[in-house]
Parts: structure tokens; C-alpha cells; sequence
């Protein structure tokens, strides 16, 4: 059996979030197998408290660059006396490290993304929908391929992190219910309207023993999340104030975390905290629901309404008529969901 695996997974930030409570659970059965995980070097605190495994962060900047770049991340990972690939990106990239791997006698494996199924439950019309395979599973057959029986029930997470001194002066100490939300998303369409959202925040605002700590990046959201703290002292924008390690460390201690189909639902999920969903034009059926959540977890738009939902897999398709979908979860939904969990 491959004593050194090397994984593929470069971007984006959800999709590599998503590796790791696989590769946590394959570490935790295989206390004995390396792992060299190759991926932006942005990401590599995801990883940092995983046994065995090493990061190389890929330079796509100057040495890893361009296809020359390839060959030349090929070289740098082979002497690294690597066993067996898992390709969990599939992409141009990876395949050609991979492709290079196999040419050179080693066992490779790729992810595959189930693109037809996709389609399928993606398609504009009125039809019956049912989940596909959840990545997790995908990624699981992926190791499966290269020998390796991977099992993701009862999974274990990371302890809370202790919060660092630099931390607590951004947060103060933990004396209440700590609320997160990440109110953005990569594409219009999966992004909750910001009236609604501002009515989720003025109302768990009102309970003094809760505390929200508002996530996202970039001066445009900051400006965004300025507004939506609306002069409440147990509102707090993050954005812009700490580092991934901290980020992380702040999400661990979360209660509970709103967020939208985007990377921070998958990041909190992780790391086995509570994540409350809301889902527009994708939906949890296409194999994205994160980690180890109920399914109830997931407040999706009305079907009944807006037939052709899901839309997209990932959000980048525009629908005529499918703009106010996400309208149709009612902030009074979303309120009583968090302040259940928090009971």
C-alpha cells in the first residue's frame, strides 16, 4: 500500500475547505501514510493541525507558472518520493501533474465531478429533483481508487481554538452566544437580499447575550457590512481585521454560523460548528451541502414558485424571473432557526 500520497486541490476556497474533513478522517485511519497536500499557499492554515500532513504551496506567480511552471512544480514534487496521486481538482493543471505521475509508473486517481448528474438536476424546467453524490463522497472514491477504504461517519473535529491576546482585542473575551454570518457569495444569485439580512441582524441584535461577528473581505463588503451593523454594539464586522489563522480560530468558537452557499459555510463546517444555510439559485442536491450538517440546515428558496430551481450549480447562470428566489425565506425563518440552535 502507497506509503506518501500526493493531493491535488488548488482552489477555490470552499472546494478545498471541503477536503479537509476527508483528509482529516483518512489521516486519523492511516496514522502511518504521509500526505503532501499541493495547493495556494493562502490555504494552508486549513491544514496545519492535520497528523501527517505536509503542505507545498504551488507558485503560480513566477516558479510554478505557465506550463514550463508544470513541469517544473512535477520536478519539485518528485523528489518528494511520492507513491500515489489524488487528483481531487481536476482541472488542466492538475491532470497534467498527474498525467506526468502516471507516465512516470505511479498510481494515480481523479475526482470525478459527476458533471452529467449536474446538468441533469441543473436543467431549465419544471422538474423532480433528488441529491446527487455529496463531494465528500466523491472525494472518498477518489482514495477508494488508490486502495484506501475511507470512512467519514462519527467524524472528529479540531478542539475550539484558544483565542490569541491579538484576537481578543478584536473580539473581547467569549461571554456570550457568538453568531457568525457571511453574507456574501461569489455570484448575485446566491447572495441573500440585504433588506432581509439587515431584518435577521436588527432582530438577534435585540438579545444582549448574543454577540455577531459579521464575516466577508474586500472595501466594498466592508462598506456593506458597516451598514448592516447598524450602530449595534453586539455587532461586529471582522472583515478586514484579522488573518486566515485568526479567522479560523474566531469561527471555531462560533455558536453557530449563517452563511451563504459559499467557502465560509464549508470553512465553519470543518471545523464542526453549527451552519445554517440559504441557498438561491444553487442547491444542497448538488452535492455541496456542507459537512456533516442536518439537512435541515439548509433554508432553500420555494420550489413551488420558481419550478426550474436549482438553476446552477455554482450560481453563474442568470434566470429571467429567478431574481427575488431567495425572497422567499423569510427572515422570520432564518431568526427562528439560529435561536434554536442556540438553545
Amino acid at each position: 500500500m502507497s506509503s506518501h500520497i500526493l493531493v491535488i486541490r488548488l482552489s477555490a476556497m470552499g472546494d478545498v475547505a471541503m477536503t479537509v474533513p476527508v483528509l482529516r478522517a483518512f489521516s486519523l485511519q492511516y496514522p502511518n501514510v504521509k500526505i503532501t497536500v499541493v495547493s495556494r499557499p493562502f490555504f494552508k492554515p486549513f491544514f496545519d493541525d492535520i497528523e501527517n500532513i505536509t503542505f507545498f504551496p504551488i507558485d503560480l506567480k513566477e516558479r510554478h507558472k505557465g506550463f514550463l511552471g508544470l513541469l517544473r512544480l512535477f520536478s519539485d514534487l518528485r523528489k518528494l518520493n511520492i507513491a500515489a496521486v489524488a487528483d481531487l481538482h481536476n482541472v488542466l493543471r492538475s491532470k497534467i501533474i498527474t498525467t506526468l505521475f502516471a507516465l512516470n509508473g505511479k498510481k494515480v486517481a481523479v475526482t470525478d465531478k459527476g458533471r452529467q448528474d449536474k446538468k441533469a438536476l441543473t436543467k431549465l424546467a419544471i422538474k423532480t429533483i433528488s441529491p446527487i453524490k455529496s463531494m465528500f463522497d466523491r472525494h472518498v472514491e477518489t482514495f477508494e481508487k488508490l486502495g484506501f477504504q475511507i470512512n467519514l461517519e462519527n467524524p472528529t473535529f479540531p478542539e475550539k481554538a484558544i483565542l490569541s491576546e491579538e484576537i481578543i482585542k478584536i473580539t473581547g473575551k467569549k461571554a456570550e452566544n457568538w453568531i457568525g454570518m457571511a453574507p456574501f457569495a461569489q455570484y448575485e444569485s446566491k447572495v441573500y437580499p440585504t433588506d432581509l439580512m439587515q431584518q435577521v441582524i436588527d432582530n438577534l441584535a435585540k438579545n444582549t447575550s448574543n454577540k455577531i461577528l459579521l464575516f466577508g473581505g474586500g472595501s466594498e463588503e466592508i462598506k456593506q457590512l458597516n451598514q448592516l451593523k447598524n450602530n449595534h454594539e453586539n455587532v461586529l464586522v471582522l472583515a478586514g481585521k484579522t488573518n486566515l489563522k485568526e479567522e479560523l480560530a474566531i469561527i471555531s468558537n462560533l455558536n453557530v454560523m449563517l452563511s451563504m452557499d459559499s467557502g465560509n459555510a464549508h470553512i465553519a463546517a470543518m471545523l464542526g460548528v453549527k451552519v445554517i444555510t440559504l441557498w438561491g439559485a444553487t442547491h444542497p442536491f448538488a452535492g455541496f451541502q456542507p459537512f456533516n450538517q442536518p439537512d435541515d440546515f439548509c433554508l432553500t428558496s420555494d420550489r413551488k414558485q420558481f419550478p426550474f430551481l436549482p438553476t446552477s450549480v455554482y450560481g453563474n447562470k442568470k434566470v429571467a424571473g429567478y431574481e427575488n428566489a431567495m425572497r422567499t425565506i423569510l427572515p422570520s425563518q432564518v431568526i427562528e432557526k439560529i435561536e434554536k440552535e442556540l438553545m
